[in-house]
């Protein structure tokens, strides 16, 4: 989605507690950020934070990073964070967001850093043939999440677009990964996602009043 420049976003973000300018510096060390054990789940594109906003706040025995390379998305993300989280009353102590580009991914996790789950809502469908390899869920991507997905660990991935659903589960396969549940109406499944509720996010909620229905995913790292 492309997003007009906001001069407010970078002094918001660098003056942000919770905002990380430098992810190189963390590679195989996340944990010690958090300084705790819980849980790390990752969001891959966050947008404005509509997902990661209303998840994390709800579940702080797990901590969450999100990525995003756009400055003016990450701000949205930023404020969108703070004000669910003063809803609740709580402190912004499990979750960090960062600016990078996710094709390049492998400078900042590793197999140390013990991801147990990520995160891929409506990303990018690329439809042109010859930017496909730029999918989030491309094979050559999914590879990359390996060496730092747990064994067991899963991706989750929501679209509202039917040519990048069905390549995805080629290419979940493509990667050796395990499909664990597929939808192509994700509003008409109960507990698809097992242990948490549905965190709509602004596209989702636009997609389904022009009656797209939601296709979903859940994948394991075998």
């Amino acid at each position: 989605m492309r997003i007009r420049y906001k001069k407010w976003a970078r002094p918001e973000l660098e003056a942000s507690k919770f905002y990380i300018d430098n992810p190189e510096e963390y590679k195989g060390k996340w944990k010690t950020l958090f300084n705790n054990e819980k849980p790390l789940h990752l969001e891959l594109g966050c947008g404005k934070g509509g997902f990661i906003s209303q998840i994390a706040p709800l579940n702080p025995d797990i901590n969450y990073i999100a990525i995003d390379l756009v400055d003016a998305m990450l701000g949205l993300a930023k404020r969108n964070i703070e004000e669910k989280y003063k809803e609740q009353n709580k402190e912004t102590d499990n979750i960090y967001i960062t600016r990078y580009d996710i094709d390049r991914i492998l400078n900042i996790f590793n197999q140390d850093d013990k991801i147990e789950r990520i995160y891929i809502n409506f990303c990018n469908p690329w439809p042109r043939g010859k930017h496909h390899k730029k999918r989030l869920t491309h094979t050559r991507q999914l590879e990359k999440y390996k060496q730092f997905l747990v064994p067991g660990g899963k991706i989750y991935f929501k679209t509202d677009d039917d040519n990048l659903y069905f390549d995805t589960l080629s290419y979940i396969e493509q990667a050796g990964l395990q499909i664990e549940k597929t939808t192509q109406d994700l509003e008409k499944e109960e507990n698809f996602w097992q242990d948490q509720q549905n965190y709509e996010t602004e596209h989702e909620k636009m997609f389904k009043e022009q009656g797209i229905k939601i296709k979903a995913i859940i994948a394991v790292n075998s």
